[in-house]
């Protein structure tokens, strides 16, 4: 598992955005980015920093993930029939750790994570600890006994500002299915993502 290595903050302020969509974020109060030059008025940016931009905001969203795994789902994408952007999207979403963000038991990307690395999660019954693990349509995960009664888990499920969204249905507070792969479109993003600029940038 890969270790955060930057405040989760840091990513808002360095895009100018709420990424995550938390309250607390330091965006709400101050817009200019992190640093002692965040303050300093910005040029234009050229098509390599926009589509570099992107591609930061969409992998920083989904708990950093490493440079390696990122690059490896893009090819994987690519090789697909279809869009490979709708591709992308659809891979990031098969995550294990998003799946479990996405039902809310966790109230953060890295808070899911980790309740997979400990082995608090069940996939079809089964114990499992990969948190990039891709999980498939049909699939059921569920909480395990320990992490029903956690404080962090009960603090997600009462977070009103996200909802479970369509394609996770859950059965009872502590058991989803994975019922398909979303589009674009479908997921929840409180910032827009542009996953065509990513495809621009590795596409170069």
């Amino acid at each position: 598992m890969s270790k955060r290595s930057s405040a989760k903050y840091k990513l808002d302020r360095r895009m100018g955005e709420n990424v995550f969509g938390r309250p607390k974020s330091p965006v709400n109060k101050r817009e200019y980015g992190p640093g002692q030059h965040g303050q300093r008025r910005k040029g234009k940016m050229s098509d390599f920093g926009i589509q570099l931009r992107a591609k930061q905001k969409l992998k920083g969203y989904y708990g950093d993930v490493t440079e390696k795994q990122f690059k490896k789902t893009f090819t994987e994408a690519a090789r697909m029939k279809g869009d490979t952007s709708q591709n992308l999207i659809g891979l990031l979403e098969r995550r294990l750790d998003m799946i479990v963000y996405r039902a809310k038991f966790a109230p953060t990307i890295w808070a899911a994570r980790q309740i997979v690395s400990h082995g608090h999660i069940r996939v079809n019954g089964v114990k499992c600890n990969i948190a990039s693990r891709r999980v498939n349509v049909g699939d059921v995960i569920e909480l395990g006994p320990k992490a029903r009664e956690m404080a962090l888990v009960l603090e997600a499920q009462g977070l009103a500002e996200r909802e479970i969204p369509d394609y996770v249905s859950p059965d009872g507070a502590a058991k989803v299915t994975y019922t398909r792969v979303p589009t674009l479109d479908e997921v929840p993003y409180p910032v827009r993502m542009e996953p065509n600029l990513v495809v621009e940038f590795y596409s170069r």
